[in-house]
């Protein structure tokens, strides 16, 4: 099993004569000015909270977007601090950006384009070429950055996701002897969906300057090979999953990410966690209810609403369940300069606002929503204190929500309703797969798992935690740091 011990020495005995180089739009520690005091926060990001021990690990240089209120006066005069603040293991240089560039590089051309492009949760996709050209512009702010950092060293840059697709081709222009890879996190859809974006081939050809591509499931690798093969001239082994453009040749592969299993299940035992528990009790009122768990980013994409609906379908269709259970939805507001992030908050409200005043009886209600940024200490505790926990996307690249909760119960207890169109249900087996569009097949699966006997329970849980702890975050690394030394050696 591999830990931050054996990637360590990995990257010692593969990366020692190179710069480990991580770009993401994200940073993973905000540093905000409140009350006088400066603190730091973790985002609620899987991408960051994935990749921060893979650099503990690496100890390389993250670049990544600095928006916190307070970024500019912890940094030095590069532009640098070390993270993390209580034990730093690893360099983060921040990139500045106006509004202006990020109203028309993250919230335009990233977010109401490329994100409902990919996800294929029937919101339509927004294109303007205001928003195209500040993408362009930011993806060259990044390069500039990354060819500072490096100099004239030898660099493994490894780019993340769909905020920076032009960028390994930028500095390849300006250095071809950097090796690059980038990892497309969310889905990758088929030919005749990518093909609606005006700018595909620059898409393409930008992403295809990366020696090493990486997406979360083999079948978007098989959707991204079919996408060049239409709209590219290119050469491409679909045996071998290598595509070779403008004479240059690109690895195409699947590495589904994780999670650090063992810090998370240690952190779960923690006394802090038992009385964080209790907490929630008292704040929310609860008895002895058994609790269900959303937890996601408010998002189209993770049918917040479908499940909603599934619990007033259950409560109408058995209603004897009736103060059996509550369901508490956590999530983070996001992106709410998009309108389609705007309407869904107020869809979420109003439904949870109508199921409750259909189905309340005395001081219980079914519903409760915790839409503000929670603590991690309180996610933990959520995830100790549920039943079931629900996952039910429309469409994922993997959902790292589904194995938190699989790590976090070291009592080898809880059920995991999982959506077939995650990719974490690649390997969650074991898990309860749904389709969230068929709101009466949720109904009976919740059913099922409420009145679910212990045996199975743990018998489930117990197949998923071994399967999360095997394939962990730093397998991960360890298998992307692999496949690029190999790259370098030419094998």
């Amino acid at each position: 099993m591999w830990t931050i011990e054996s990637l360590s020495n990995l990257v010692k005995q593969k990366l020692s004569n190179y710069l480990f180089i991580v770009v993401s739009n994200r940073e993973p520690y905000i540093h905000t000015l409140s009350e006088n005091k400066i603190k730091v926060q973790v985002p609620p990001s899987g991408l960051t909270i994935a990749l921060d021990p893979i650099m503990q690990a690496c100890r390389g240089t993250w670049i990544a977007h600095g928006n916190g209120n307070a970024d500019k006066e912890v940094v030095d005069q590069h532009d640098r601090v070390r993270v993390p603040t209580n034990r730093p293991r690893y360099s983060l240089r921040r990139v500045w950006l106006s509004r202006e560039d990020i109203d028309g590089y993250y919230y335009g051309f990233s977010n109401e384009g490329i994100w409902p492009l990919c996800h294929v949760a029937y919101t339509r996709p927004i294109f303007n070429e205001s928003d195209w050209i500040t993408y362009k512009k930011v993806n060259e702010i990044f390069a500039k950055t990354i060819l500072e950092e490096i100099g004239d060293k030898k660099a493994f840059v490894f780019i993340q996701d769909y905020h920076l697709a032009l960028v390994s081709k930028m500095i390849k222009e300006k250095n071809h002897n950097i090796i690059t890879a980038q990892f497309w996190h969310i889905p990758w859809p088929n030919p005749e969906v990518f093909r609606i974006c005006p700018w595909q081939k620059e898409l393409l050809t930008g992403l295809l300057s990366n020696d090493l591509l990486g997406f979360q499931i083999h079948y978007h690798c098989i959707n991204f090979v079919d996408t060049v093969d239409r709209s590219i001239e290119a050469r491409i082994d679909r045996e071998k999953f290598e595509v070779t453009c403008d004479g240059k040749k690109s690895l195409i592969r699947h590495f589904p990410i994780s999670i650090d299993f063992e810090r998370i299940s240690l952190e779960a035992q923690k006394k802090n966690v038992t009385a964080e528990m209790q907490r929630i009790k008292d704040r929310l009122d609860l008895q002895d209810e058994l609790i269900i768990i959303g937890m996601d980013r408010i998002d189209y994409t993770k049918g917040i609403p479908d499940r909603f609906r599934a619990i007033d379908r259950l409560l109408e269709k058995y209603p004897e369940y009736q103060k059996r259970f509550v369901f508490i939805q956590a999530g983070v507001i996001s992106r709410i300069q998009i309108g389609a992030y705007r309407k869904l908050r107020e869809e979420i409200e109003n439904l949870a606002e109508e199921i409750n005043w259909r189905n309340s009886a005395g001081h219980w209600k079914p519903i409760h929503l915790l839409l503000e940024h929670e603590s991690q200490l309180t996610l933990m505790a959520l995830r100790r204190m549920a039943s079931i926990c629900v996952v039910s996307s429309l469409h994922d690249g993997m959902n790292l929500v589904a194995k938190e909760f699989v790590a976090s119960r070291f009592d080898e207890d809880g059920i995991l309703i999982l959506s077939q169109f995650a990719g974490a249900s690649r390997e969650l087996v074991d898990a309860l797969m749904i389709n969230p569009y068929a709101t009466d097949h949720l109904v009976e699966t919740i059913k099922y798992a409420l009145d679910m006997p212990r045996e199975e329970r743990q018998r489930r849980m117990k197949k998923m935690r071994e399967t999360v702890r095997e394939n962990n975050i730093y397998k991960w690394g360890a298998d992307i740091i692999s496949e690029l030394t190999r790259l370098e050696h030419g094998e």
